[in-house]
């Protein structure tokens, strides 16, 4: 089976359809049980004194097409199996259900079977006598001259508006205008990195690094494979084709999620969408998940060309669970604002015993930037030699450019925590710059650079949460700087041997990454931050 959270194949459709109604937000929709396997869902607040609007197809698409039942767009949604067109009796029996005098206005989107089992339920409703009509959308832009392009996300724009005359009272022959209207004034193309996942089966057609540009959304293959990009050439490279298909000016954009792009990525899409030759025309933007291919990693870009009509139909309320609402476009909002953290004066000055003092703990951590690496391999995420020497580089290069109070031992400290901060990533960074904050104020009061340091590390542990016994830093650092303070540095070198030897026994590491890791993994390796502890006052020996 593909990676996907399901009970069953069997029940994948009614499941997803039942999970929806639990969830439906205006309490608007009823699944119509017809005692069979046909799984209509429609309005529960419905009169039949409008234009109805049916829509559907094969599910996977998700939230369409169920997603826009609701006053102001759809009437009822006929769900097929994944990827299938649903049978031509439940396409007739929702017809049926919904139609009143007004009439029926059916829209789907340009695959063959739903063509053909629509088309031919349209045909049997109208032998019924129900006033009934149908439109196919193909929106899909991505094959020039393509006389049977495919529909895709573009369709919802025809939706919206049929949606919008149906409700403000208009005939089924002026809802059907409005919604040509709009098809023909739409264009959409898509891409994506990967295909869909289905039950039971596994797609991996497209290599990594590569894209496919102009995909349906079944997970067939794209039109073309491309490398893939950075975000503004890629969008620059599909806006261009929906511009050379159909060019606009005043236009509303649909970017829609097929289904597997993070938060973080859309965002991004967003930006160089708005910020292309297409999104500088538009007026609004539409988006999210609107029509995905269950777990695609990919978007799809949607247009239409604006006119009054269709600019009051995107813009009007309706009571449906996915559609998010036309944003009007607006440039980024930006607040200028003072920066009120002043930048640390002091006057840089030379000691040539701290000078050196500094400089062999830089290079002791510098040195053994791969061994750090190497034990954070077994124990962590593998980065704590490259945090840790990167700090000691900006240090070291600030001590080469003479650009540190090397006098001023309160000033300096403070300086090192600075220097710290703006290089080393993560909570190691933060967390020593916490220590020698705290260290530099506390030497201006006693004058004691062990004593000092104890401070720091005191405040580290208050906000760290770490003790000694964690298997952290503290388990060297902690001895080593009381036995510096009560009895010389050199027992400060054999305490903080000690302590990076005992996290070796260590069997549970209560803070960092290592506390996410069983005893198997920690156990015989040495935590990497009490080793570098350990490397520090041992190249000190002698001082």
């Amino acid at each position: 089976m593909s990676d996907l959270i399901l009970n069953n194949k069997e029940s994948f459709v009614v499941d997803s359809i039942e999970g929806t109604l639990y969830t439906a937000q205006h309490n608007n929709l009823t699944f119509l049980d017809f005692d069979n396997d046909i799984k209509v869902v429609a309005r529960n607040d419905w009169n039949k004194d409008k234009v109805a609007l049916i829509c559907g197809g094969g599910s996977g698409h998700e939230p369409a097409h169920v997603g826009f039942v609701g006053k102001g767009m759809l009437t009822a949604a006929v769900c097929g199996d994944l990827f299938a067109a649903p049978s031509v009796d439940a396409v007739l029996n929702a017809i049926l259900h919904v139609t009143g005098v007004a009439g029926c206005l059916v829209i789907i989107k340009n695959y063959t079977g739903d063509r053909l089992n629509f088309g031919l339920a349209v045909e049997k409703a109208k032998e019924m006598g129900r006033n009934v009509d149908l439109i196919v959308v193909g929106d899909d832009i991505s094959i020039p001259g393509n006389p049977q392009p495919r529909g895709i996300a573009g369709t919802l724009f025809v939706q919206k508006v049929a949606g919008y005359v149906a409700q403000i009272g208009g005939s089924l022959e002026e809802v059907k205008q409005a919604a040509v209207d709009a098809s023909e004034k739409t264009a959409s193309i898509g891409v994506a990195l990967t295909s869909c996942s289905l039950p039971g089966e596994t797609n991996d057609r497209i290599a990594q690094g590569k894209a496919e540009l102009g995909l349906g959304i079944h997970g067939e293959a794209g039109i073309e494979t491309i490398d893939l990009p950075a975000a503004k050439d890629l969008v620059t490279t599909m806006v261009n084709k929906i511009l050379q298909a159909k060019p606009t000016t005043e236009n509303a954009i649909l970017l829609n999620n097929l289904g597997g792009l993070s938060p973080i990525e859309m965002n991004i899409v967003a930006k160089e969408v708005m910020e292309s030759d297409l999104g500088t025309q538009a007026k609004f933007i539409i988006s999210g998940p609107l029509m995905t291919a269950v777990d695609m990693k990919g978007f799809s870009i949607s247009t239409i060309q604006l006119n009054e009509d269709i600019t009051k139909a995107l813009t009007f309320d309706v009571e449906t669970q996915a559609w998010p609402g036309a944003v009007a476009r607006r440039e980024v909002p930006v607040t200028k604002c003072q920066n009120h953290i002043a930048k640390k004066e002091f006057e840089a000055s030379h000691d040539a015993e701290t000078a050196e003092v500094l400089g062999k703990v830089c290079h002791a951590i510098i040195n053994i930037e791969a061994e750090l690496n190497h034990l954070d391999s077994i124990v962590g995420d593998g980065d704590t030699g490259s945090t840790f020497a990167a700090g000691a580089r900006k240090v070291l290069a600030q001590l080469e450019a003479n650009n540190l109070p090397l006098q001023d031992k309160a000033k300096l400290l403070t300086i090192i925590a600075d220097n710290l901060t703006s290089v080393m990533g993560g909570s190691s960074g933060v967390l020593l710059s916490i220590m020698f904050t705290a260290a530099g104020r506390d030497y201006e009061i006693n004058g004691s650079l062990p004593k000092a340091l104890q401070a720091g590390l005191q405040q580290m542990m208050a906000y760290g949460g770490a003790k000694p016994g964690d298997r952290t830093m503290i388990d060297a650092l902690h001895p080593a700087l009381m036995a510096w303070e009560n009895q010389g540095f050199a027992a400060g070198i054999d305490a903080a041997k000690a302590g990076a030897e005992s996290t070796v026994e260590m069997g549970n590491a209560n803070a960092g990454r290592s506390s996410y890791l069983n005893s198997d993994s920690l156990s015989g390796t040495k935590d990497p931050g009490a080793f570098a502890v350990e490397t520090v006052f041992t190249q000190l020996q002698g001082q």
